[in-house]
């Protein structure tokens, strides 16, 4: 297969192509022929003229690929190596709704013939790959593991907005069915991650490999949060304890903040409803859950408490709230906890503008109901900066106070600015 593939006599097929399927189709596409494909006809119209609708990928990132763009899923027949890169999302419950995943299982299988590989990206819990997506594979496709096709699952290490840390420049994990799938899933890979490749003895390792990593950064952070809402009420500042800590050469450099996006928020409650299915449930990665999704909570007591001390009436106040994606510097709003923080202020009955140079007016729309302004419209009561994109920190302080009537309320979730007592702020930081 991997001969076939390097003389681009077979093809391979990415199936999603959003923040992790379309950096790893355009560099696949360096080497091999590849088929991109997405569901979403629209995002395929726009890269099929060398546009990425998540702003990660330019023009020139797709000069020179050998790849071609459908919305058909009668393209992929042509495909024979196949990687799935759909998102995994939680429902309102919180429980995994695996329904992308499946559909994309659908699509492949319908594709799928003797001698195909499939490989699976999207972050799921152990076991999720051999007992739910196979099953489907091989209904669909009439054919059986080992036998007709091979199996395997490397997570996906993508990490949005990151310019240093890019595709080909962290390790990758990969996994298989057999040996003989280990070797070519990691042949094929071998060919664009320039750090190296990591071979995992199974296909449930590899799985759980990938969750654990987004289990520890949430937990992290959640023992920041917790320290933060305990310094806050001691009136110390959280940012100054941090760096008066960080001299030590062991103590880890994570930060208090809103915990939302598709991989810190989302993966470990996949890896709860496993251990739950296993009759254990899991007391510090539930803590570290509640407390992250409790600090849109806290940071809007914060502003409530800020106004009433500043004489002004929060259900007669106007606020600003600076970024809706979920990190910076990036387009990507799903699971963005600044949309919590938003409601949480419109439920203490403040007015609340949002603004965000990154993010889509449009999906903004479709996925929450809210508007999204082109530029502040104040002056406002307070401004909450919620997202560290980079054109917020290129901000004064006097643009900052123009913003604002009366006493100027900054709430700097990121701790952007340099805010001294001179300036005349009732300031806050996370």
């Amino acid at each position: 297969m991997i001969d076939e593939l390097v003389t681009k006599q077979k093809r391979i097929a990415v199936v999603g192509l959003g923040y992790v399927g379309l950096p790893l189709a355009l560099a696949l596409a360096r080497q091999f022929r590849v088929i991109g494909f997405d569901i979403d006809a629209d995002r395929v119209a726009q890269m099929q003229q060398g546009l990425d609708p998540s702003q990660q990928m330019t023009t020139a990132d797709f000069a020179g690929a050998d790849i071609h763009f459908t919305a058909d899923p009668v393209g992929l027949r042509q495909a024979h190596f196949f990687i799935v890169t759909v998102p995994t999302p939680v429902d309102a419950n919180n429980q995994p709704d695996l329904e992308p995943l499946r559909r994309a299982s659908e699509t492949v299988g319908q594709a799928l013939k003797p001698g195909d590989y499939v490989v699976y990206e999207s972050t799921v819990y152990p076991g999720c790959t051999e007992e739910d997506c196979l099953p489907v594979l091989e209904q669909r496709s009439g054919l059986r593991l080992g036998t007709d096709f091979r199996l395997g699952y490397s997570p996906e290490r993508i990490n949005p907005g990151d310019r240093v840390r890019t595709l080909t420049t962290i390790v990758k994990v990969v996994s298989g069915s057999d040996d003989e799938a280990v070797q070519t899933i990691a042949g094929v890979y071998g060919r664009i991650i320039e750090a190296g490749i990591h071979v995992a003895p199974s296909i449930r390792v590899a799985e759980a490999a990938k969750v654990i990593e987004n289990v520890q950064r949430d937990l992290n952070i959640s023992l920041m949060n917790e320290l933060a809402i305990i310094f806050d009420r001691m009136q110390i500042d959280t940012q100054d304890v941090l760096k008066a800590a960080a001299t030590k050469w062991n103590f880890l450099p994570f930060t208090p903040g809103l915990v939302g996006g598709h991989c810190i928020g989302i993966d470990p409650h996949y890896l709860l409803y496993k251990a739950r299915q296993l009759g254990y449930d899991p007391e510090v990665i539930n803590s570290g859950r509640r407390i992250n999704e409790a600090m849109p909570a806290f940071i809007a007591a914060k502003l409530n408490q800020m106004l009433v001390r500043n004489g002004k009436v929060p259900a007669q106040s106007r606020v600003l709230v600076m970024g809706l994606s979920f990190k910076e510097n990036v387009a990507d709003i799903r699971n963005s906890k600044v949309v919590d923080l938003v409601r949480e202020l419109m439920g203490l009955a403040i007015s609340v503008h949002v603004v965000d140079p990154y993010a889509s007016p449009r999906e903004v729309a479709q996925a929450y109901g809210l508007a999204l302004f082109d530029q502040p419209a104040g002056p406002y009561d307070a401004v909450i900066v919620a997202v560290g994109h980079d054109p917020f920190r290129q901000y004064e302080v006097a643009y900052l106070r123009g913003l604002m009537n009366g006493t100027p309320i900054l709430l700097d979730v990121k701790g952007l600015y340099a805010i001294s007592p001179d300036d005349g702020f009732d300031y806050w930081r996370l």
